[in-house]
């Protein structure tokens, strides 16, 4: 079955994201990046995904797009072929992370977004490496043109998401739960817990990858994708 593949970006980040593998893919299945914008809750984000996919579709989201795949997941797991879950956490925002993030919703109010964004993708974020300033320019440039309306209303609904454990506990479809070896973000024991709540999960650490390997590391991300995607849909 050669399903549909919907992708989700992390945090102002756009389908650039992801370019590398919309050229691997593109040419062998339909692929759609749904923007994770337009709503201050991550339950609005995962309707209008799900308004916008297609009745049946794999699904993979990175950080931020891997919280809104959860509860994709979670709403309609009739929909979900299969999921994969890149640099991402199931756990519902901590008072202190919540908490941290209101200084920086005001600072994007008052013009200082990219300083921000320069902030938050410290290079501990990135891997160490020759792609590293590439990437930091790339997400400059993402965050750029979406601009602080969208950071702000991103950052409140990172900081009401709800917790996903039992959501990946009951999930029955092939599932891929992936990581760059240095992400700091979601590092990779958040990684291997998230892979022993989902039965028959596949974990893979990619190497020399932090937070964002579809771009660090493309061509081993979208190896990993594609076994996944191949992977039987009845799970044994």
């Amino acid at each position: 079955m050669n399903e549909p593949l919907v992708l989700l970006p992390g945090m102002m980040c756009d389908a650039r994201l992801f370019w590398p593998q919309l050229l691997h893919f593109g040419s062998r299945r339909a692929v759609m990046v749904a923007p994770v914008t337009g709503a201050s809750s991550i339950g609005a984000i995962a309707a209008s995904v799900l308004e916008a996919a297609p009745r049946r579709f794999a699904l993979a989201g990175l950080s931020m797009g891997g919280i809104v795949a959860m509860e994709v997941l979670r709403r309609a797991p009739e929909r979900v072929t299969r999921i994969a879950l890149m640099d991402t956490n199931p756990l519902p925002e901590t008072p202190q992370v919540a908490a941290a993030r209101e200084p920086q919703i005001v600072a994007a109010r008052t013009g200082r977004l990219l300083e921000v964004m320069r902030e938050e993708m410290k290079p501990r974020y990135l891997a160490p490496g020759p792609r590293r300033s590439d990437v930091l320019s790339l997400v400059m440039e993402m965050a750029e043109a979406l601009g602080p309306e969208i950071f702000i209303s991103q950052s409140r609904a990172l900081q009401r998401r709800p917790d996903q454990q039992k959501t990946l506990r009951t999930t029955r479809v092939p599932t891929l739960v992936l990581c760059g070896e240095h992400d700091a973000l979601c590092p990779v024991k958040r990684h291997e817990f998230m892979a022993e709540l989902i039965p028959n999960a596949t974990l893979e650490i990619i190497p020399d990858a932090g937070h964002l390997p579809t771009l660090e590391q493309p061509d081993a991300t979208s190896a990993a994708l594609e076994a996944w995607l191949d992977s039987p849909l009845v799970l044994r």
